[in-house]
Protein backbone atom coordinates (compact mmCIF):
# COMPACT_ATOMS: atom_id res chain seq x y z
CA UNK A 1 0.00 0.00 0.00
CA UNK A 2 2.83 2.44 0.83
CA UNK A 3 4.20 2.17 -2.70
CA UNK A 4 0.82 3.01 -4.21
CA UNK A 5 0.41 6.10 -2.04
CA UNK A 6 3.96 7.25 -2.75
CA UNK A 7 3.42 6.95 -6.50
CA UNK A 8 0.03 8.66 -6.30
CA UNK A 9 1.40 11.55 -4.23
CA UNK A 10 4.28 12.05 -6.65
CA UNK A 11 1.77 12.23 -9.52
CA UNK A 12 -0.54 14.79 -7.87
CA UNK A 13 -0.95 17.95 -9.90
CA UNK A 14 -3.34 20.02 -7.77
CA UNK A 15 -4.49 20.83 -4.26
CA UNK A 16 -7.54 18.69 -4.95
CA UNK A 17 -5.43 15.66 -5.95
CA UNK A 18 -3.37 15.86 -2.76
CA UNK A 19 -6.47 16.38 -0.61
CA UNK A 20 -8.13 13.27 -2.06
CA UNK A 21 -5.11 11.27 -0.85
CA UNK A 22 -5.32 12.90 2.57
CA UNK A 23 -8.99 12.01 2.91
CA UNK A 24 -8.47 8.43 1.75
CA UNK A 25 -5.52 7.84 4.06
CA UNK A 26 -7.39 9.22 7.08
CA UNK A 27 -10.43 7.10 6.25
CA UNK A 28 -8.23 3.98 6.05
CA UNK A 29 -6.19 4.78 9.16
CA UNK A 30 -8.83 6.26 11.47
CA UNK A 31 -12.17 5.40 9.88
CA UNK A 32 -13.22 9.07 9.90
CA UNK A 33 -14.12 11.47 7.13
CA UNK A 34 -16.00 14.63 6.31
CA UNK A 35 -16.96 16.40 3.12
CA UNK A 36 -17.47 19.93 1.94
CA UNK A 37 -14.25 21.64 2.95
CA UNK A 38 -12.96 24.76 1.25
CA UNK A 39 -9.32 25.76 0.84
CA UNK A 40 -8.05 29.31 1.07
CA UNK A 41 -4.56 30.69 0.50
CA UNK A 42 -3.60 33.71 2.56
CA UNK A 43 -0.47 35.58 3.58
CA UNK A 44 0.04 34.57 7.20
CA UNK A 45 2.93 35.05 9.65
CA UNK A 46 5.75 32.59 8.91
CA UNK A 47 5.16 30.70 12.15
CA UNK A 48 1.64 29.76 10.97
CA UNK A 49 1.69 27.09 8.27
CA UNK A 50 -2.08 26.79 8.13
CA UNK A 51 -5.16 26.75 10.31
CA UNK A 52 -8.71 25.50 10.47
CA UNK A 53 -11.15 27.97 12.03
CA UNK A 54 -12.99 25.85 14.60
CA UNK A 55 -16.53 25.07 13.51
CA UNK A 56 -15.97 26.18 9.93
CA UNK A 57 -15.65 24.30 6.67
CA UNK A 58 -12.40 26.03 5.71
CA UNK A 59 -8.70 25.36 5.76
CA UNK A 60 -6.39 28.35 5.32
CA UNK A 61 -2.82 27.71 4.15
CA UNK A 62 0.02 30.21 4.31
CA UNK A 63 0.62 31.23 0.70
CA UNK A 64 4.06 32.68 1.52
CA UNK A 65 5.32 29.32 2.78
CA UNK A 66 3.88 27.52 -0.25
CA UNK A 67 5.70 30.00 -2.50
CA UNK A 68 9.01 29.32 -0.75
CA UNK A 69 8.60 25.54 -0.92
CA UNK A 70 7.71 25.81 -4.62
CA UNK A 71 10.99 27.64 -5.24
CA UNK A 72 13.32 25.39 -3.22
CA UNK A 73 11.63 21.99 -3.34
CA UNK A 74 11.16 19.39 -6.03
CA UNK A 75 7.61 18.50 -7.11
CA UNK A 76 7.72 15.46 -4.81
CA UNK A 77 8.84 17.65 -1.89
CA UNK A 78 6.14 20.23 -2.65
CA UNK A 79 3.46 17.54 -2.68
CA UNK A 80 4.80 16.03 0.55
CA UNK A 81 4.72 19.45 2.22
CA UNK A 82 1.17 20.09 1.02
CA UNK A 83 0.01 16.62 2.09
CA UNK A 84 1.47 17.13 5.57
CA UNK A 85 -0.16 20.55 6.03
CA UNK A 86 -3.53 19.41 4.67
CA UNK A 87 -3.48 16.24 6.78
CA UNK A 88 -2.87 18.22 9.95
CA UNK A 89 -5.67 20.69 9.26
CA UNK A 90 -8.06 18.00 8.03
CA UNK A 91 -7.64 16.23 11.37
CA UNK A 92 -8.59 19.49 13.11
CA UNK A 93 -11.67 19.72 10.88
CA UNK A 94 -12.68 16.23 12.05
CA UNK A 95 -12.99 17.56 15.59
CA UNK A 96 -9.52 16.90 16.98
CA UNK A 97 -8.83 20.19 18.75
CA UNK A 98 -5.81 19.42 20.95
CA UNK A 99 -2.63 20.28 19.05
CA UNK A 100 -0.55 17.49 20.59
CA UNK A 101 -3.19 14.93 19.65
CA UNK A 102 -3.32 16.24 16.08
CA UNK A 103 0.48 16.11 15.77
CA UNK A 104 0.51 12.53 17.03
CA UNK A 105 -2.29 11.51 14.65
CA UNK A 106 -0.58 13.28 11.76
CA UNK A 107 2.50 11.18 12.42
CA UNK A 108 0.54 7.94 12.84
CA UNK A 109 -1.44 8.41 9.62
CA UNK A 110 1.73 9.42 7.74
CA UNK A 111 3.66 6.43 9.06
CA UNK A 112 0.90 3.99 8.14
CA UNK A 113 0.39 5.55 4.71
CA UNK A 114 3.96 6.24 3.56
CA UNK A 115 6.32 4.36 5.85
CA UNK A 116 9.00 5.62 8.18
CA UNK A 117 11.50 7.08 5.72
CA UNK A 118 9.15 9.06 3.46
CA UNK A 119 9.29 12.88 3.46
CA UNK A 120 5.69 13.14 4.69
CA UNK A 121 6.42 11.01 7.74
CA UNK A 122 9.67 12.83 8.47
CA UNK A 123 7.85 16.18 8.29
CA UNK A 124 5.12 14.86 10.59
CA UNK A 125 7.78 13.80 13.10
CA UNK A 126 10.25 16.71 12.85
CA UNK A 127 8.11 19.51 11.40
CA UNK A 128 8.35 21.02 7.92
CA UNK A 129 11.14 23.40 8.98
CA UNK A 130 13.46 20.40 9.33
CA UNK A 131 13.23 19.72 5.58
CA UNK A 132 12.82 23.33 4.49
CA UNK A 133 15.01 25.43 6.79
CA UNK A 134 14.57 28.40 4.45
CA UNK A 135 11.03 28.68 5.87
CA UNK A 136 12.64 29.91 9.10
CA UNK A 137 14.01 32.92 7.26
CA UNK A 138 10.87 33.81 5.33
CA UNK A 139 10.10 37.51 5.71
CA UNK A 140 6.85 38.39 7.47
CA UNK A 141 6.79 41.84 5.99
CA UNK A 142 5.35 42.95 2.74
CA UNK A 143 1.87 43.81 1.67
CA UNK A 144 -0.46 40.89 2.16
CA UNK A 145 -2.34 39.83 -0.91
CA UNK A 146 -6.01 39.01 -0.98
CA UNK A 147 -7.13 35.68 0.41
CA UNK A 148 -7.82 33.34 -2.50
CA UNK A 149 -10.40 30.54 -2.61
CA UNK A 150 -9.20 27.43 -4.42
CA UNK A 151 -12.10 26.33 -6.58
CA UNK A 152 -13.18 22.68 -6.84
CA UNK A 153 -11.03 21.71 -3.86
CA UNK A 154 -13.33 19.15 -2.23
CA UNK A 155 -15.99 17.86 -4.58
CA UNK A 156 -16.97 14.93 -2.39
CA UNK A 157 -20.17 16.71 -1.37
CA UNK A 158 -21.30 17.23 -4.97
CA UNK A 159 -23.68 14.75 -6.50
CA UNK A 160 -23.44 13.58 -10.07
CA UNK A 161 -26.88 15.08 -10.73
CA UNK A 162 -26.61 18.78 -11.44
Amino acid sequence: METSYIRELDECKSFRDVFKLVKRSVKEALGRERAGLSLYLSDLPKNVGAYHPLGSNGIVINRRLLDIVSKVGSKAEQNAFLYSILLHEYLHSLGFVDERTVRRLTYEVSLRTFGESHLVTRMAYNGPMSLFPSLLYAPDRGTPGATVLIKDFDDSNQSYII
